[in-house]
Parts: C-alpha cells; sequence; structure tokens
C-alpha cells in the first residue's frame, strides 16, 4: 500500500529536510538546485540523484558550471512508504544522503553513517 500526498506537501517535507542540515554545513553548499520530479525515467524506483562535482573533486579549474542539481523523486518515495510518518523519514534521509554525495560522502560511509 503506498502513501498518497499531494506535491504541495511532499516540497514541503523536502524543505523541512533540508533544514535538518546543520548551519555550518548549510553555508557550505553553493550552486546546488534541488528538486522534486515524480520518477528517474531510467531507474523508476530511485529515490533520490545528485548530479554535480562533489566540493572534494573541485579544484583551482573549477567555474563557470551549470549548478549541482539533488533531485528526489516524489513517487518512488510514496511507493516504499506506509504512512506519512514513514514518507517524513524517507524524505529526510534521502535528501540528506544526496546533499552528502555534494560533500564527498561516498555510499559506503553513508551507510556506515545510517543515512544509506
Amino acid at each position: 500500500m503506498t502513501v498518497t500526498m499531494n506535491d504541495d506537501r511532499f516540497e514541503d517535507l523536502v524543505g523541512e529536510a533540508l533544514d535538518l542540515i546543520p548551519p555550518e554545513l548549510a553555508k557550505a553548499i553553493d550552486n546546488v538546485v534541488v528538486l522534486v520530479e515524480a520518477r528517474d525515467p531510467e531507474e523508476p524506483g530511485l529515490l533520490g540523484l545528485y548530479q554535480g562535482i562533489a566540493l572534494t573533486e573541485r579544484d583551482s579549474q573549477y567555474g563557470g558550471y551549470l549548478p549541482d542539481t539533488v533531485t528526489i523523486y516524489r513517487d518512488a518515495i510514496l511507493d516504499i512508504c506506509e504512512s506519512e510518518e514513514e514518507v517524513v523519514h524517507e524524505v529526510a534521509v534521502t535528501v540528506i544522503h544526496e546533499i552528502a554525495h555534494y560533500f564527498g560522502i561516498e555510499e559506503d560511509r553513508l551507510h556506515e553513517l545510517g543515512w544509506g
């Protein structure tokens, strides 16, 4: 059984999840756009995706790039949740997980930290 939620409520949850980022880290986030889409067309079960150049991979040649993007896939998250409380939790985990990739944190480490 999947959860039904309107787009505005889901986007509010993404905003609330972004507010969970500690202020000292939030200040370091620059040139990143957070989007909400229904699904990744190539991988429909994907919950979120970071696309860009992680801070740890940038050098003095970095400049003039389009913003990095974090995309949160609403329908994929709603599909795996059975309650609104689960959606709140999964959105938070997914947002933090994808933002962590911006900081250069890899999948294995995120799983170790409980953000997998």
